[in-house]
């Protein structure tokens, strides 16, 4: 398998270009066997670099700005996922820890601005990697071109995606880690993935202002507006780890809130969303008093076991309800509107936990 040299213009960073936090991409093909390298190999693909036109900066632009946002909500994440996975029960997997692209995972003008302005092209491409992920201990690198997995090569083009993820499924489904060729700096790289055992819910980013999160039982979007709210990574960890706390407890689906917030999250992950869903409530139900204050609770243990400091758990909240209060129908507060209970629990959560650590007795709800 030949490779390409990858050209980028001055001014433009890959980054983690366009997370979408599904930590094991899955689909099915298979191709004909390939011999891996015994060293590595330098590899020359010829990809033509077009004019930046206005329109296409504007693009790039875009999503630079995005992938800063999924850095940090990617980053602050992984520790959730990894170190909650005996609670998450069965919403825990075996997962890789890192996510991929290629250039047709963007829509419109942004294919051609992730091609011309990050190298993007045909074959996927490491966007994130989760710290303290098998992955990350295998040194696999954002940015890092997946060529091949167990010998065989990976699918390229506009389904790659869709396609790649059954093949390390089929692979890790009877051995505890996948052989794979990456491309880094224009030479052949032979790594060995390990898997990781991780709460499996995909972390989303939210190109949206309002100050939100959402979890629709399998998935947990931030928005925009609420990352730049949040003050610090345990702020943005409260928020993180209280809505993987509704999913684990199982609330959208007893609010009958699935579907709708489905198709909030769905709309809200585009790079250009309708944000007239998110007029009023969007159809959301305002949860129920006794789940949230449950929810409080069991997300201020998560966050501590993940290392994040909860004390100031409450302070943050306050200032969230005080900020955007019940009042601002598409906020947070709206969706939540239970503060007394919410704090008392929260408050209550942080006691209990300074009590297990001073009696050296683990962090279990």
């Amino acid at each position: 398998m030949t490779g390409h040299l990858r050209q980028r213009p001055a001014g433009f960073k890959v980054s983690a270009l366009g997370i979408a936090a599904a930590l094991l991409l899955s689909a099915c093909a298979t191709q004909a066997p390939r011999a891996p390298g015994t060293t590595p190999r330098i590899t020359e693909r010829h990809v033509e670099a077009p004019a930046l036109s206005p329109q296409m900066a504007a693009a790039a632009d875009t999503l630079t700005k995005m992938a800063g946002l999924q850095d940090r909500l990617y980053k602050v994440a992984a520790p959730l996922l990894i170190q909650n996975a005996e609670l998450c029960k069965g919403q825990a997997r075996n997962l890789l820890g890192f996510t991929a692209k290629n250039r047709w995972s963007y829509p419109g003008e942004y294919n051609e601005a992730a091609h011309v302005a990050f190298g993007m092209d045909e074959h996927l491409q490491v966007t994130g990697v989760l710290a303290g992920s098998g992955a990350a201990r295998a040194g696999l690198q954002t940015g890092d071109v997946l060529l091949a997995a167990g010998g065989k090569p990976l699918p390229t083009g506009e389904h790659a995606l869709s396609q790649a993820g059954a093949i390390f499924a089929k692979i890790i489904a009877s051995q505890a880690s996948l052989p794979m060729t990456v491309e880094r700096r224009q030479s052949e790289r032979q790594l060995t993935i390990p898997v990781t055992r991780a709460c499996a819910f995909a972390i989303e980013l939210g190109n949206s202002d309002n100050v939100n999160a959402y979890g629709d039982g399998s998935r947990v979007l931030v928005t925009r507006g609420m990352i730049n709210f949040t003050h610090d990574d345990d702020e943005l960890a409260f928020v993180l780890a209280r809505t993987m706390a509704h999913n684990m407890l199982g609330h959208p689906a007893a609010q009958r809130n699935s579907a709708t917030i489905g198709s909030i999250i769905d709309n809200l992950k585009s790079i250009t969303p309708d944000t007239s869903m998110l007029i009023g409530s969007g159809g959301i139900k305002a949860m129920p008093a006794e789940a949230d204050a449950a929810a409080d609770r069991l997300g201020i243990y998560l966050a501590a076991r993940a290392g994040y400091d909860v004390k100031d758990a409450p302070a943050f909240w306050t200032r969230l309800a005080e900020t955007y209060p019940p009042s601002v129908l598409n906020g947070y507060s709206a969706n939540h509107p239970a503060l007394p209970q919410r704090l008392a629990a929260v408050e209550k959560a942080v006691g209990e936990i300074k009590a297990k650590r001073s009696a050296k007795k683990p962090l279990v709800p």
